[in-house]
C-alpha cells in the first residue's frame, strides 16, 4: 500500500465560498489519475464539505471503479452523538451516502477529552468493533486531538483499536498543544499504525516564508515545500498512510510525483527541516488549519478560519496583504470579529485547541475599525 492517501476535507471547488459546489469533472480526473498511479486510500467524514464529501466521494470513486479497486475510511462524528441509538443511524446514513456495504476502515472521530467522555458514556468502542465482528469495518481506529496522557489511556483500555490517526508534521512535532511526537511516541508504545493528518497543517507548510522556501530549494530544486512536509511524516516508521486534501490536479500531481517511489528523508534533509521550523514558527500568528468545524453552530456566522488566514497574512506582510480589504468583504455574508459573544462553543471542537474568543479581540482591534 502506498503511503500517500486522497483526503476528503478539502476537494476541488467551482465556488471556494460554497464548499458543496463540487468541481466534479477535475475531481474526475483526479481520482483517475491517483487510482492509475496505484494509490488506493480515501479518507472522508461524515461533516467534511458541510456534510457533502462522502456524496462527492460515491460519485467520482464508488460509482466509478469496482469496490475491490480502492480503500475508503470514513468516521463516527463524536460531536452528533446524543444517545447511544445515534451510532446505527450515523453508520447506516454513512454507507448509503458512500454508496458501500462496509468502510475498510472506520474511526472514531476527532477524540478529544470532550469527546472521550461521550464515547465512553455511549459505548462507542463496543459499537465499532462489532462493526469490524459484522465485517462492516475491516480496520478500526480513531482520529486524536488531545494530548498524549490521554492517548496513552485510550489506548491502554481499549487495545481492541488497531490504529490511531494524528496530526502530525514538522511543525506541531515539537509542540506543547498537539504534542505529535508524543502522541507519535505513544503508538509505537502500543504497537499501533499511524495515519498522519494535517500532514501540510491546512496548506501553511505548503506556503512557507522565503527564507524557509529558499534552504529547500537550494538543496532540491524541483522539490515543493509540501513534498518537504509530506515526506517528514511519511518517514516515520509507524506510519502506515500520510493523508493530503488535495484542492486541484496540480497539487495531486505534485504529491504523487515523490509518493510513487517514496524515498525518506536523509540527515541533511531532516537539518533543513529543522531549520525551516525555527523560521516559519516566527511568522505564523495564530496555527489554524482551515478545517471548519469551528464554523457550525457559531450565533454570529463569524468566518473564524479566513479571519485567522488574513490575520496571519498582515502580520506576515504587514498593509501589502490588502488582508483589511478582504475581511471587509465578508460584512455582508458574516458576522465580524467583534461580533463574538465569548460563547467557546467553538474552542470546545477546535483540533489546535486555539483560544479563539480572545483572538477574535485582537483581530476586532487590527480590522473592525478600518474596514466598515
Amino acid at each position: 500500500m502506498k503511503k500517500l492517501g486522497f483526503g476528503g476535507m478539502r476537494l476541488p471547488l467551482n465556488n471556494p465560498e460554497d464548499p458543496r459546489d463540487f468541481d466534479f469533472p477535475q475531481l474526475f480526473s483526479m481520482v483517475d489519475s491517483f487510482l492509475e498511479q496505484g494509490f488506493t486510500y480515501f479518507d472522508t467524514a461524515y461533516m467534511y464539505h458541510k456534510y457533502q464529501s462522502e456524496t462527492a466521494f460515491r460519485k467520482a470513486l464508488v460509482e466509478r471503479y469496482p469496490r475491490d479497486r480502492y480503500l475508503l475510511a470514513d468516521k463516527l462524528p463524536l460531536s452528533h452523538l446524543k444517545q447511544a441509538e445515534d451510532m446505527e443511524r450515523y453508520f447506516n446514513e454513512q454507507l448509503e451516502k458512500c454508496g458501500v456495504t462496509y468502510f475498510d476502515y472506520y474511526l472514531l472521530h476527532n477524540m478529544t477529552r470532550t469527546y472521550y467522555k461521550t464515547a465512553a458514556q455511549l459505548d462507542a468502542f463496543s459499537f465499532i468493533k462489532e462493526k469490524k465482528a459484522q465485517g462492516k469495518a475491516r480496520r478500526i481506529g480513531m482520529s486524536f486531538h488531545a494530548d498524549a496522557e490521554l492517548l496513552d489511556q485510550i489506548l491502554t483500555e481499549h487495545p481492541e483499536l488497531e490504529f490511531v490517526q494524528l496530526q502530525l508534521n514538522y511543525i506541531d512535532w515539537e509542540s506543547p498543544n498537539i504534542q505529535s511526537r508524543l502522541c507519535y511516541e505513544v503508538c509505537l508504545k502500543h504497537k499501533k499504525d499511524v495515519i498522519v493528518m494535517e500532514p501540510v497543517k491546512g496548506g501553511t507548510l505548503a506556503n512557507v516564508p522565503q527564507e524557509a522556501e529558499q534552504l529547500m530549494r537550494a538543496y532540491a530544486p524541483d522539490s515543493s515545500p509540501a513534498s518537504w512536509a509530506i515526506r517528514f511524516a511519511a518517514s516515520k516508521e509507524a506510519v502506515i498512510m500520510v493523508l493530503s486534501g488535495m484542492s486541484d490536479h496540480s497539487q495531486l500531481l505534485d504529491n504523487t510525483s515523490y509518493m510513487r517511489e517514496f524515498i525518506p528523508l536523509n540527515q541533511e534533509e531532516t537539518d533543513i527541516i529543522h531549520k525551516a521550523t525555527d523560521i516559519i514558527n516566527s511568522s505564523i500568528a495564530v496555527p489554524c488549519t482551515g478545517c471548519g468545524y469551528c464554523l457550525e453552530g457559531c450565533p454570529k456566522n463569524i468566518a473564524i478560519p479566513q479571519y485567522f488566514a488574513l490575520y496571519n497574512q498582515f502580520k506576515q506582510f504587514g498593509e501589502k496583504s490588502n488582508s483589511r480589504y478582504y475581511y471587509g468583504n465578508y460584512k455582508d455574508t458574516h458576522g465580524r470579529a467583534g461580533d463574538c459573544i465569548g460563547c467557546r462553543k467553538c474552542e470546545t471542537i477546535c483540533p489546535q485547541h486555539l483560544p479563539i474568543s480572545e483572538t477574535m479581540k485582537t483581530l476586532s482591534g487590527l480590522f473592525d475599525e478600518k474596514s466598515q
